[in-house]
């Protein structure tokens, strides 16, 4: 089959990212997003604020944006459907686990902050262990075929 030939067959059902897939992509660049807005405002704070300690609310600020950088990496991956990105992404999320327990021990609104994150990480984790998803992404043995 010459290439003029390759290119005109509509493509099959397989090619198409599925459903699991985007929204886990889409879950993990929220995370990204919200942490990286969270980084700036520190950041902010700590140039411009009046908080206790500038040069920790600075260096806040930017661990957190440095730190954003992996889930919009994995998210993006997620959405190209490359096999390398479900590792960031499923790393992200066992990292916000431990994140959201921790918050939800604390006042209301970090408390609703902590479930909201713990269930986005437990929604993204099975999303991602999904065979639909694995299989879009070239993993496991039905990929394999």
């Amino acid at each position: 089959m010459n290439r003029e030939q390759t290119t005109a067959v509509a493509p099959d059902t397989e090619s198409r990212r599925p459903a699991r897939l985007t929204a886990a992509a889409a879950v993990t660049a929220a995370e990204g997003l919200v942490v990286a807005v969270l980084g700036a405002s520190f950041l902010v704070m700590g140039m411009l604020g009046h908080p206790e300690d500038p040069q920790m609310a600075e260096t806040g600020g930017i661990t957190m944006l440095a730190l954003s950088a992996l889930p919009l990496f994995a998210a993006r991956g997620l959405v190209a459907r490359r096999r390398w990105a479900r590792g960031p992404a499923l790393i992200t999320q066992l990292m916000a686990l431990p994140v959201a327990w921790t918050l939800i021990g604390n006042s209301a609104a970090v408390t609703a902050g902590g479930i909201v994150l713990g269930l986005a990480a437990v929604l993204v984790i099975a999303l991602l262990v999904n065979p639909t998803a694995t299989v879009a992404l070239g993993i496991g043995r039905e990929a394999d075929r």
